[in-house]
C-alpha cells in the first residue's frame, strides 16, 4: 500500500520513495532517470547505453576501479541497466554502509569526467558486446523485427546501437548526452532496506540537495503510425534452429489494456514477469500454445514478452520450431489458437488460472531487498508507483469479455511482423 512507502519531492525536484523494511540489515539505492533509446537520434543510437558505462570511469572524487573495490570490501553489489526509457544505477548494501552508495551516486550525478582515453576504451568494450551479440540468432531477429514494427519510432532501435553510430560518436557528444539528461530533476531516487525514514531523509538531503536542477533538453519521439498491413522479414545466419517471432502493436502500461494482454499472454505462453532479477519460476505447460506447439512436436519452446513502456511497444509470441517443421506451418497452428479465442469469449476458470499464475510470478519478483527497491522506483518510469500496488487488482478485473475485445483489436495479422530466422544451412 502507498502507506507503506514514504514519498518525498526535494527542492532541486528529485523525488524520493523509500520503504522501510526491517527483516535483514541491508538496504538497496536505486537511482533512475528518464532517459533511454526512447530519446535517442538518428546517428547518436547507442548513446545512452554508452553513457551508463561512462558513468563507471570516474569522477575528481572517485577514480576508476575504486568503488568496486570499496563496495565489494563492504559486502555489497552494484550494477547499471539502460532500457527503452530509462537508466538506473543501484547498490545493495550492509545497512550500516549505505552512505557510501549514497555519496558515489549523487557525486556521479554531476561530476563524472569521461576522461578520452577511457571514451575509447569503452568504444572498444561496446562494440564488442554488439559483435558478440550479432553472433545470437534472436539478437539478430530482434533487430529485424523492431526495425519492421517501427517507421520512426526510436523503439525500431537496440538499446545497444547500431555499429555505424558506436564508431561515430565522439566523447563531446557522450558528455552532452550526460549533462541534458543527469540531474535530479530527471530522476527518481528509490530506497528500500533497514533504515529509519526521517534518519535516512537527512543523508539524503546532506548529498542530494545541494545539487541544483536544470533544464531537461533531451529528445522526445512524435507518434507512430499504426500497422495497417501485416510485416515480413526473414533472415538468416550461423546455427541449426529456426525461430519464428510474431510481433503485435502492444498498448502502454498506463493504458488499462496492458493488464488485459498480460493475461493473454499469461493464457497463449504462460505468464511472464516484469522483474529484470526473475525470482521463482512458473510452468507455462497449461498455456494454450504449449500444448498446442509444444506437446504436439512443432516446436521446441514457445515463450511471450510484454514490456511496460511509455509509448506503444511489442508484444512478442517466440517459438523455437523442431526440426522438419516450416515456420508457416507453426504460424497457422498459432493463429488457429488466436482465431478460437477471438470467436468466442474464454471460460473464466481459465482465465483465473492465468490471472493466479501472473500474480505469483509478480510475487516471486517482489520478494528480496533489491526487489523491492527496484519496484519503488521502476513504475514511475512510466507511470507512477501506484501502477505496482494497483497491478494485482487489475489483473483481477480482466473479464472474458475484456479479453475477447482485446483479442480482437491487437491480435490481428495485419497489426502485426512475422519474422522467421533460419539457419544458413536450412536457408541454403
Amino acid at each position: 500500500m502507498l502507506s507503506e512507502i514514504r514519498q518525498e519531492k526535494l527542492e532541486n525536484g528529485l523525488q524520493v520513495n523509500l520503504k522501510e523494511i526491517h527483516s535483514a540489515p541491508i538496504i538497496s539505492h536505486w537511482v533512475w532517470y528518464r532517459v533511454g533509446s526512447r530519446n535517442e537520434v538518428a546517428g547518436k543510437t547507442g548513446i545512452s547505453h554508452w553513457v551508463e558505462h561512462m558513468q563507471f570511469k570516474g569522477t575528481p572524487k572517485f577514480a576508476p576501479g575504486v568503488l568496486d573495490r570499496a563496495i565489494s570490501h563492504d559486502g555489497g553489489f552494484w550494477n547499471a541497466f539502460t532500457f527503452l526509457d530509462w537508466t538506473t544505477f543501484f547498490e545493495t548494501m550492509p545497512a550500516d554502509k549505505i552512505s557510501l552508495a549514497l555519496e558515489l551516486e549523487s557525486d556521479r550525478m554531476v561530476n563524472s569526467t569521461f576522461p578520452p582515453e577511457e571514451v575509447e576504451s569503452e568504444r572498444t568494450v561496446v562494440i564488442s558486446e554488439r559483435e558478440g551479440n550479432e553472433n545470437e540468432p534472436l539478437f539478430r531477429l530482434d533487430e529485424a523485427m523492431q526495425s519492421a514494427a517501427f517507421a520512426s519510432h526510436p523503439y525500431r532501435n537496440e538499446i545497444i546501437g547500431s555499429v555505424e553510430d558506436l564508431h561515430a560518436i565522439q566523447r563531446n557528444d557522450l558528455y552532452a548526452h550526460y549533462q541534458s539528461n543527469y540531474c535530479p530533476n530527471n530522476a527518481v531516487l528509490a530506497i528500500a532496506g533497514d533504515f529509519d525514514s526521517d534518519e535516512m531523509l537527512e543523508l539524503i538531503h546532506k548529498y542530494y540537495s545541494p545539487i541544483a536542477a536544470h533544464a531537461v533538453k533531451t529528445h522526445l519521439p512524435g507518434d507512430e503510425t499504426q500497422l495497417t498491413s501485416e510485416q515480413h522479414c526473414e533472415v538468416k545466419g550461423p546455427g541449426d534452429t529456426t525461430y519464428l517471432q510474431l510481433a503485435y502493436r502492444a498498448p502502454t502500461a498506463a493504458n488499462e489494456d496492458f493488464f488485459t494482454i498480460s493475461v493473454i499472454d499469461s493464457l497463449l505462453t504462460g505468464p511472464s514477469g516484469l522483474n529484470m532479477f526473475g525470482g521463482g519460476g512458473i510452468s507455462n505447460k497449461t498455456s494454450r500454445l504449449y500444448r498446442a506447439l509444444v506437446e504436439k512436436e512443432f516446436a521446441i519452446s514457445v515463450y511471450g514478452g510484454l514490456q511496460a513502456t511509455i509509448d506503444p511497444y511489442l508484444y512478442n509470441i517466440n517459438v523455437t520450431l523442431r526440426p522438419g517443421h516450416k515456420p508457416e506451418q507453426v504460424l497457422g497452428v498459432i493463429d488457429n489458437e488466436i482465431n478460437r479465442l477471438q470467436q468466442s469469449l474464454i471460460p473464466q476458470i481459465e482465465i483465473d488460472r492465468a490471472v493466479k499464475q501472473a500474480r505469483a510470478l509478480f510475487a516471486y519478483g517482489s520478494e528480496n531487498i533489491t526487489n523491492q527497491a527496484f519496484w519503488l522506483g521502476y513504475p514511475e518510469m512510466f507511470d507512477h508507483y501506484e501502477w505496482f500496488e494497483q497491478y494485482v487488482e487489475k489483473l483481477n478485473q480482466v473479464t472474458p469479455q475484456k479479453i475477447q475485445t482485446a483479442l480482437q483489436e491487437y491480435l490481428q495479422p495485419q497489426k502485426r511482423v512475422v519474422g522467421i530466422y533460419l539457419p544458413e544451412e536450412v536457408a541454403a
